[in-house]
């Protein structure tokens, strides 16, 4: 139905070739009287061939005049349907461009565009062979292509949603409302969710004067035991936030990740390959099994969170890539199970009685009091209603791309001091060290937990608010539970001094 349409379809580019020369006017000189043939315009799919000369009727042979032939510039690329758009248990479908003229070197690999053009089909003798005669091989040739920015996610909000998100915004709990509605259907874990939702957010990214980059996006690692959600709170995160990427450290390898070079088997030529750390771009990647990973694997994503960028060295390529994502990874611990200070029945009951109520609710005969009951005795955040599904979708859409905190009102002297009093106990107690990385975090936090109440400046409450969420995920992950009672005192003097 589409076959020489002009046809406009979105996706990922995934891989480009070099630029290579085609002819597009041609001219012959006759060998025998030396007159110039032409000029022949060249159609994309056969070449124009002259019959005889018109001077001496000779019939040939000619040569190509080099000096008043006119090349113009071929470059075939592969578009594959964006990560978010594939059906589950679909293999991602992909179709070739070919990219003539001023349009060669528009896109790289990782790159969300739009492309429009004719949507062509051309002989292929190699699938006839296989296939039976005849079959065709299919090709969009593009006419334009335009870059897929956040812009256009932030387009699809109507007035309307504007208006109630702005109106959300003005409510003073608006921040605890957010928490609470991430991952509604996992009974407690405040901190993560806490976590999850401000990387969600994320920071702003800086750039001064263009010469020196601080990444703008929080990076999260959730470490806990088998069964504790970790898995389910990364598809919450796939299917809430914009653009994201999900993969399993069991089945990725470093280049899966990164990127890979791959020979075209048509072309011989090197072509480079987006790995999911590329696809992601602008977005979020997610690793689930973190710790099944090679270490040499794991090592291969570090300057992908820090640096942002990928850089490639292989068989003759040498370049970089941008990686500008969030890297969010669930893991177990090395022999970790179960708080055994706790008493078996706060373990558990108020979890199973959490998951039963939560079941009953989606019964479809179950009466909504019967449902409410069980999870209001139990949800920690009763007091405030969290927000519905597609509104916080919205919400995060607007927040990412309209609002865009400022650091001049922080509060610098306390965030200084709360630096030096964690490190000064990270030295005394030799637990988890403490480095300039974790101000950088702070000051991200805080952008991000600015960014959810819409507003310019980051305030004392935000600095606040994120002091208190990195302490708690410092004293949390102590291991040494014995001197659990000297932590707490401790922790309450400096959220105290915070």
């Amino acid at each position: 139905m589409h076959l020489n349409q002009l046809i406009r379809t979105s996706g990922v580019v995934t891989s480009t070739t070099g630029v290579l020369p085609q002819l597009s006017v041609i001219k012959y000189d006759c060998n025998k009287c030396n007159f110039i043939l032409g000029p022949f315009y060249q159609s994309q799919n056969q070449e124009v061939k002259p019959g005889s000369c018109p001077e001496c009727q000779s019939t040939g042979p000619f040569e190509i005049n080099m000096e008043q032939t006119i090349y113009k510039n071929y470059q075939r690329i592969t578009v594959q349907e964006s990560p978010g758009k594939v059906p589950a248990g679909r293999l991602p479908r992909s179709k070739d461009a070919i990219l003539l003229d001023d349009l060669v070197d528009t896109c790289k690999p990782g790159d969300e565009i739009e492309l429009t053009g004719v949507y062509h089909n051309n002989y292929d003798g190699s699938l006839n062979t296989s296939n039976g005669f005849p079959v065709f091989a299919t090709v969009i040739q593009a006419n334009y292509i335009t870059k897929k920015d956040d812009k256009l996610a932030a387009s699809s909000l109507t007035d309307e949603d504007i208006k109630a998100i702005v109106q959300l915004s003005k409510d003073e709990r608006i921040g605890e409302r957010i928490f609470a509605s991430v991952a509604p259907s996992i009974y407690g874990h405040e901190d993560i969710k806490r976590a999850f939702a401000l990387a969600i957010f994320s920071g702003e990214p800086k750039n001064p004067g263009g010469k020196h980059k601080v990444r703008g996006d929080i990076n999260v690692l959730c470490c806990g035991d088998p069964g504790t959600a970790k898995s389910q709170f990364l598809k919450y995160v796939e299917k809430t936030a914009p653009r994201v990427v999900f993969t399993t450290g069991q089945g990725a390898s470093a280049v899966g990740l990164t990127a890979y070079v791959q020979r075209n088997p048509i072309s011989k030529e090197w072509t480079l390959e987006a790995g999911a750390l590329v696809l992601a771009d602008k977005g979020i990647c997610l690793i689930d099994e973190f710790d099944k990973m090679n270490d040499q694997d794991r090592t291969s994503i570090h300057e992908a969170m820090e640096q942002q960028s990928i850089s490639i060295s292989k068989a003759g390529i040498v370049t970089s890539l941008q990686a500008r994502c969030a890297v969010l990874a669930a893991a177990n611990p090395i022999g970790g199970r179960y708080d055994p200070s706790l008493t078996f029945a706060e373990n558990d009951e108020q979890l199973a009685r959490f998951v039963t109520g939560s079941h009953i609710k989606h019964h479809p005969n179950a009466t909504e009091q019967q449902a409410d009951e069980n999870l209001n005795i139990l949800n920690t955040n009763s007091s405030v209603e969290p927000l519905p599904q597609d509104l916080l979708r919205k919400y995060i859409i607007y927040c990412k791309e309209k609002v865009h905190p400022k650091l001049h009102q922080m509060d610098q002297d306390k965030v200084a001091k709360m630096y030096a009093d964690l490190r000064r106990e990270s030295m005394a107690t030799g637990s988890i060290p403490i480095t300039v990385r974790h101000i950088e975090s702070m000051i991200r936090m805080a952008e991000a937990h600015a960014k959810m109440h819409l507003r310019d400046y980051v305030n004392e409450e935000d600095a606040r608010q994120i002091s208190i969420t990195n302490l708690s995920a410092f004293y949390d992950s102590d291991v040494f539970k014995a001197n659990r009672f000297t932590h707490d005192s401790k922790r309450k003097v400096i959220v105290q001094n915070v």
